[in-house]
């Protein structure tokens, strides 16, 4: 095992990137190893043991888990590691498979202490925070530690704050840089490995600009990646993967993942900007002209702006979300999430109020103002009436998508998440990019995947079946919220809003996602459709108005773009299939809009659902798993057909605040 391994490393460390982490197999291995360890090899066994092995519910973690706790137990001996260390590295792996053992030895004297520091420092809990929760109220005063250390924040206050000053260099990119820049669809096969795909960032729009970042991070500088606009194009996290990998920092005991890096773009597209913030990244929107490749910078979070050296001030700008600095210091926004949530539900638990060391998210409520569909569909989601733009939330979220290219990273995130039930009401898997031309990898991806989200309750596709979107819009109810890990994830009933693989892992196994509710722009066609005019002419006519007022260029400097980061809401087509619906929602993703709604007739809705019911009950007959989730979606469908009522917007007042604006 040694020698395969340090081969493998060495075939690595010729393309400048660590070797894999240990799998399962290699685990088991590891373990008799670090129980007879060969001379001279100690450090580095226990190296592998700490910092190579995969979180979360990875097998490798489950194999980890296991072995550490039989050395705590005192059931297996190691000369390296005694039963404290090896409750110490039980508490590094972030959930999942350590947490049994840990809450067993809330009970155990000798190691309680220990564990109770571990636990106090997870926050991937989930049900188990309700054994923790009586061991306290039993009198265990371990157990009452580490309730009172969520109660406190104590994961978050020891991390360091978001610092007054950075100092950084710049490396920036002119004009556009999509998503397939930082992560070239050429290489998509390699996505799922970070650190090697991450050597195909800009291999063709900045070529050598890995090597010059290189360079400067040898010198001890930190980087502030610019341009002028930053991530358009698809919802890959691998771009964000990619360029993080390169100006980010390591996360400790996590293998070939990185967090942090400072993104200043003067246009940064909504789900990029969403996959940074999740990425723990600190994404700027700001004037970019005066920054260059090679300056060194100054940015002062709190004053909104960047300076050169001599302080004179080259930018200013203001932070986004204002929750924005908790997020970056817990590492990322589902971090704080999931944080803060267990920080408040220990603090309920103990009946005492919300904590006040968080920032709290904005929620706008305008006074007089109606709410349009989609934020009628949004407050749904969130157990209100309505909410306006500009509000901190984290709506449900009823179906959840996800396709082949980005799906391996998505059972990475899940894995990583402790996640073995999903949450989400609905979640597909599809195999549709990769079923014709199908790669070593690909093959590999279309054997294991639909085992893992079958077990975990989604529904797995199989390969040739067909596009996700055709598929996923099959499974959505009216009025509700989804997401899916692909920007054209663009529901034709309900709202969608596209995600990463990071964020698209976090609503399946949580069942709901954080989101900012961006503005909506009102595209409403009058009359009927002329003879001739086809449904691309429809498609086409929406930038073409916008561009005859103003609202849209075609020029990248200084450019306008009226649907970019909010929500494009259509109406006036009533008529149309619920099919032809899907063309106009799903072009939305090429004008960089967040999301999109289209109102049809109840009786185009009716006919799509008792179609869709029909395609759900055949493929249960089939054999496609998991059938108990199938039946859900179907009695879902079959009630709402039973009593089919549409959200509509409020009134003319409610869409004519001054954050949107109309276009006819």
């Amino acid at each position: 095992m040694i020698e395969a391994y340090l081969q493998h490393k060495a075939e690595r460390e010729k393309l400048g990137i660590p070797p894999l982490p240990i799998n399962a197999e290699q685990m088991e291995d590891l373990c008799k190893l670090l129980q007879n360890p060969p001379s001279g090899q100690e450090d580095f066994l226990l190296s592998l043991l700490t910092d190579r092995v995969p979180p979360g519910v990875d097998p490798a973690a489950g194999v980890k888990a296991a072995f550490l706790a039989q050395i705590a137990k005192g059931e297996v001996k190691s000369p390296l590691i005694d039963s404290i260390r090896a409750v110490e590295l039980l508490g590094t792996m972030l959930g999942g498979y350590n947490i049994d053992p840990l809450i067993e030895f809330l009970s155990a004297d000798a190691l309680a202490e220990t564990a109770a520091k571990a636990l106090s420092q997870t926050l991937l809990i989930f049900g188990n925070f309700d054994t923790v929760k009586e061991l306290a109220d039993n009198g265990n005063p371990h157990a009452k530690s580490v309730v009172e250390s969520w109660m406190e924040a104590e994961w978050f206050q020891k991390k360091p704050a978001l610092p007054d000053r950075m100092e950084l260099t710049v490396f920036k990119v002119d004009g556009e840089i999509n998503t397939d820049d930082f992560s070239p669809a050429l290489h998509a096969a390699t996505r799922p490995d970070i650190p090697l795909h991450a050597l195909a960032m800009g291999e063709s729009s900045f070529p050598g600009g890995i090597e010059t970042i290189a360079e400067y991070r040898s010198q001890g500088r930190q980087i502030a990646f610019v341009g002028d606009v930053v991530g358009t194009g698809s919802s890959r996290k691998s771009a964000c993967n990619s360029l993080i990998w390169h100006i980010g920092e390591d996360i400790p005991c996590v293998p070939n993942k990185r967090r942090g890096g400072v993104i200043i773009g003067g246009q940064i597209a909504p789900i990029f900007f969403n996959t940074a913030e999740d990425s723990g990244a600190l994404p700027i929107r700001c004037d970019v002209s005066k920054l260059n490749t090679g300056d060194q910078i100054h940015i002062l979070p709190k004053e909104g702006k960047i300076t050169n050296p001599n302080g004179e001030t080259l930018a200013e700008f203001e932070l986004f979300p204002n929750t924005i600095g908790d997020e970056y210091r817990a590492g990322g926004r589902v971090n704080l999430i999931i944080g803060r949530d267990l920080t408040n539900k220990a603090r309920t638990s103990c009946g005492k109020e919300e904590s006040e060391l968080f920032v709290k998210s904005v929620f706008v409520q305008k006074e007089g103002v109606g709410y349009t569909l989609a934020q009628k569909i949004i407050g749904k989601a969130c157990d209100v009436e309505g909410i306006h733009p500009g509000t901190a939330c984290t709506p449900l979220m009823t179906t959840v998508g996800s396709q082949d290219t980005t799906g391996p990273m998505t059972a990475d995130e899940l894995k990583e998440l402790a996640c073995l039930k999903f949450n989400a009401d609905l979640v597909m898997q599809s195999f549709c990019h990769t079923a014709a031309y199908p790669k070593a990898a690909d093959i590999k991806t279309h054997a294991e995947l639909p085992k893992f989200f079958t077990e975990r309750g989604g529904v797995a596709l199989q390969p040739g079946d067909g596009i996700i979107h055709s598929w996923l819009n099959r499974m959505i109810l009216p009025d509700t919220v989804g997401t899916g890990g692909d920007s054209h994830t663009r529901f034709p009933l309900g709202i969608s809003f596209p995600a990463g693989s990071g964020l698209v892992a976090f609503a399946a196994a949580l069942g709901m996602m954080p989101l900012e509710v961006p503005n909506s722009v009102l595209v409403r066609f009058k009359g009927e459709l002329r003879p001739g005019i086809t449904l691309r002419d429809v498609v086409n006519a929406i930038p073409y108005r916008a561009i005859q007022e103003g609202l849209l260029t075609v020029e990248k400097k200084g450019k306008k773009n009226i649907f970019n980061g909010r929500i494009v809401e259509m109406e006036g087509l009533p008529d149309l299939k619920c099919e032809q619906a899907f063309e106009l929602t799903d072009a939305t993703a090429e004008r960089s809009a967040a999301g999109s709604t289209i109102k049809l007739g109840v009786e185009t809705i009716s006919e799509y659902l008792r179609s869709n019911v029909t395609l759900l009950k055949s493929m249960i007959a089939k054999g496609y798993q998991n059938a108990e989730t199938m039946k859900r979606r179907i009695a879902k469908m079959e009630e709402w057909l039973a009593n089919p009522v549409l959200m509509e917007r409020d009134g003319k007042r409610g869409i004519r605040s001054d954050s949107r604006r109309r276009s006819e």
